[in-house]
Formats: C-alpha cells, sequence, structure tokens
C-alpha cells in the first residue's frame, strides 16, 4: 500500500479515536513500525498531525484545529454524551449552550424536550433547535464566526449575563491533567464564563480526545463543574472528579 493511500486512512483514524498509535497503526496496514514512524513524521511535518509518545494525535496548540474535522472527531462518542445529557435535563429547563460540535450534537437530542428556553451563541444550535415547536430559541447577538457558526464578544456576553439559567452546558476544546478546562479563544471564554456565573449547574460535555490536547485560555477549574459527561475519562482526572465531589457519566 502506497504512503499516500495510508495517510489518507491514518488521517481518517486520527479524527475518529482522536489519536493514532505507531504499534496499532503498523498491525492496521500490516507494515513495520518503522514505516509508520515515516508516514507520521511526514504527516506532521505538514502540519496534519501532532507527534506524541508512541503515535500522533490531531495538531493543537494556539489554534483550533478546522470545524470540519472538529465535527467527525469521536462522532459516536459525542451523540452518546449528549444523549446521556439530554436525559438528565427536564423538561420546562432554562439553559445555556455554547459553540461545539459536542453541543450541536446536545442539540439534536433535545428535539423531543418540551417548554425548554435555550440561550445559545451558536448558530447551528439555533437552526437544530428550530425543529423543536416546543422550545424557545434566543441567539445571543455579537460578532459571527464564519467558521464554526459562533457569536462572540462583548455584545454576546452581556446579553448571556441578563439571564438566570438553570443548566449552562459547556463543551471545550481541551482538558489539562490537572483538572482544567482551557479553549482557544478569549471572546468565546468570557461568553461561557458569563453562562456559568448565572447558571445554577454547569455541565461539561468533553469526549476523550480533549484529555490529549491543548489550548492556551483557561475557562475554569474543575472544582467549578456539576457534572461531566465524556466517554472515557482518565485514571488521573477520576481522582479529580472525585475529590472536587464531580458526578461524572461516561457513556463509553
Amino acid at each position: 500500500m502506497y504512503s499516500s493511500f495510508r495517510d489518507r486512512e491514518i488521517l481518517e483514524i486520527a479524527r475518529t479515536e482522536g489519536k493514532v498509535t505507531v504499534e496499532g497503526l503498523a498491525a492496521h496496514f500490516d507494515v513495520t513500525v518503522q514505516t509508520i514512524r515515516r508516514d507520521l513524521t511526514q504527516l506532521a511535518n505538514a502540519g496534519r498531525l501532532e507527534r506524541v509518545h508512541g503515535g500522533a494525535v490531531l495538531p493543537s496548540g494556539v489554534r483550533n484545529i478546522a470545524y470540519e474535522e472538529r465535527s467527525r472527531v469521536n462522532a459516536e462518542a459525542k451523540v452518546a454524551m449528549a444523549q446521556a445529557c439530554a436525559a438528565e435535563i427536564p423538561n420546562g429547563s432554562a439553559l445555556f449552550i455554547n459553540i461545539g460540535t459536542s453541543t450541536e450534537a446536545l442539540a439534536r437530542a433535545l428535539l423531543g424536550h418540551d417548554g425548554l428556553l435555550v440561550v445559545t451563541n451558536n448558530l447551528n444550535v439555533a437552526q437544530i433547535l428550530s425543529g423543536n415547536e416546543r422550545c424557545d430559541v434566543l441567539l445571543t447577538g455579537g460578532k459571527p464566526r464564519p467558521e464554526d457558526g459562533g457569536l462572540v464578544g462583548p455584545i454576546a456576553e452581556r446579553m448571556v449575563r441578563d439571564f438566570a439559567f438553570d443548566y449552562a452546558i459547556l463543551g471545550c476544546s481541551a482538558i489539562s491533567a490537572d483538572g482544567a478546562a482551557y479553549d482557544f479563544a478569549m471572546d468565546e471564554i468570557a461568553v461561557s464564563q458569563a453562562a456559568h456565573l448565572g447558571a445554577r449547574e454547569t455541565w461539561l460535555l468533553a469526549d476523550h480526545s480533549k484529555f490529549q490536547r491543548n489550548a492556551p485560555a483557561r475557562i475554569f477549574d474543575f472544582a467549578e463543574v456539576d457534572r461531566l459527561f465524556t466517554d472515557a475519562l482518565p485514571e488521573a482526572l477520576q481522582a479529580i472528579c472525585a475529590e472536587k465531589t464531580i458526578r461524572v457519566q461516561e457513556s463509553g
């Protein structure tokens, strides 16, 4: 199998699983680990992957990965997380839902709910929930981001501060080993923080790829989270969640 064909499949596996390993890819393609290491090095040099010990992950750092790639990463896990989260939301609740592909999966899972008030800075969430006539949706306003349908900036933040929510349900771009949620854009973080401050409870949606990535700007510490919905929680973070009395629901 030529390397160019392997490259496409390697990237697809990385988008689905969040990470690829040298040993796993060597077995999958029936080639040597040296061959896979060369493939991963070439993909890393091209900016398509980021090398880590034993394999590679989708690139992170000071800029987020493209929206289309994010939407494919762990798509099935995000659906399962979203369904588990939606099952815990009572009809008639007031919610804030922020920007992200996990929160968009939640919006789809809420299409059968009654009497919700949903405030969001995510154009995609608003469009999805417009299919539920029993749900009132309010967009925050603000500066639109064409790449992901987000609304950010001081206008969005000010509107969110005018509400008291039952639940702020938030996604993030990365989670650190010491238990804190991070994102890439300060104007996006300000909106999420405003929703968190105005909510009775804050729930976090984070699939396992978020534990393998880095982002520069801190949203909040896990001590400020009431519930965490994930597909697989690393052992070190299990201890942190237990210490901070965070209710964790794993759907993996």
